[in-house]
This record gives structure tokens, C-alpha cells and sequence, in this order.
């Protein structure tokens, strides 16, 4: 007798597990309020040109990354991550996302996190919360430092489906589960049979 295929869910990082953006808190957490502001009022015309649509949000994402952690050594940065995954993250995880991810892993569902968030810190949350893989932005380092710019593209949107398909063979699963909060997971939403934003089940008419 054939054994019954497994299901898939793909659960978007922020928003959706936590209840804010982890970038801004990221930095705020390990930089402190007044340098995070300073950097916004420094990238002020980035942001402008971002939100006229004038430049991407990869673009105006590297940016960021650059002014904050261009030439940090990958080790001070890991040491960064460890500390916020430890000591920040528990208390902005939303209820729903932890009941939810649970139920998936009782019924022994294959669980994968896709983000935009950087591969550095969504590998350390996806180790310490047990998920069977991660997918997410995949920040540059050479030399064992930061370069503040991105291998491939930000893993936000249609990129979420492509690094999905590309790394993933959904024919080897039953049913798929996509849980998001926001128009950049729609696409991933799109692919799955029982898609969720915000919790609540998403019509795809």
C-alpha cells in the first residue's frame, strides 16, 4: 500500500509569526532608537523615491543594509542575531502563529518559513523553532564581512514562489498551507490549496 504523501505549509516571518517588522526592530534592538532614526533621516530620499515608486524595494532594502551593517564582520553579526533571537523575538511571536505552528508539526507537516527577512537570522529562528527548512534574503558576505548587498533577489513576492519552486518539488506533497499578512505574500498564497492571511482563510477569486 502506498503511504500517503506528506503535507506542506509555508509560513511568512513577519507579521505573520511576529507581530511587527523584525528589520526595524532588528536594528533598533542592536543599535539603539536615536542611531535607527539618525539612519532615516539619512536615507530620507531613498525612502521617498521608494514609496513614488521610483526605485525597488530591493534597492531601497540594500540601502539600509549597507548604512547599518556594511563591513560588520559575520561573526559580530551572528552574535547580534543570537542575541535577538534569544532575548527579543519570544515576546513579539503572536499566539495564533504559535497554536498554528504546532498543530502543523502534531500532524507531522513538512514546515517551511519564507521571508524577506536575511537568511542569518531566519536559519537562526527556524533552527531553534524546529522548522524543516528556510527560505529568505540571502545578504552578501565576502572575507567574512557584510557587504550590505544581496546574492540573488529579496525574497519578496513572485521571488517567494520562485524560490520555492526552485528549491522545493511541491508534486511531492498532498495538500499546501500558506499562512501571510500582507500583498507580498499573495503570490505564495496563490500556490497553496489552503491559503490563510492574517488567520483567516484567503478567497483566491
Amino acid at each position: 500500500m502506498t503511504e500517503p504523501k506528506q503535507n506542506i505549509v509555508f509560513f511568512d516571518f513577519d507579521g505573520t509569526i511576529t507581530k511587527n517588522d523584525t528589520f526595524i526592530d532588528f536594528i533598533i534592538f542592536n543599535f539603539g532608537l536615536t542611531k535607527y532614526l539618525f539612519g532615516l533621516v539619512f536615507l530620507s530620499p531613498v525612502l521617498l523615491l521608494y514609496k513614488i515608486k521610483i526605485i525597488s524595494n530591493q534597492y531601497a532594502k540594500q540601502k539600509f543594509s549597507s548604512l547599518y551593517f556594511k563591513n560588520m564582520s559575520i561573526k559580530k553579526y551572528k552574535n547580534m542575531v543570537d542575541k535577538y533571537i534569544d532575548e527579543r523575538v519570544p515576546s513579539i511571536l503572536k499566539k495564533e502563529a504559535i497554536e498554528k505552528l504546532n498543530e502543523h508539526k502534531y500532524k507531522n507537516d513538512y514546515i517551511v518559513i519564507v521571508s524577506a527577512s536575511f537568511n542569518l537570522l531566519i536559519n537562526r529562528f527556524a533552527q531553534k523553532y524546529n522548522f524543516d527548512k528556510s527560505i529568505s534574503t540571502i545578504l552578501e558576505v565576502k572575507n567574512n564581512k557584510i557587504t550590505g548587498q544581496f546574492v540573488g533577489d529579496n525574497c519578496y513576492g513572485m521571488e517567494k514562489v520562485n524560490r520555492i519552486k526552485k528549491e522545493i518539488a511541491l508534486r511531492n506533497f498532498n495538500l499546501i498551507y500558506a499562512y501571510g499578512d500582507s500583498k507580498g505574500d499573495i503570490p505564495m498564497l496563490k500556490i497553496a490549496n489552503h491559503p490563510f492571511l492574517n488567520y483567516t482563510e484567503y478567497s483566491q477569486k
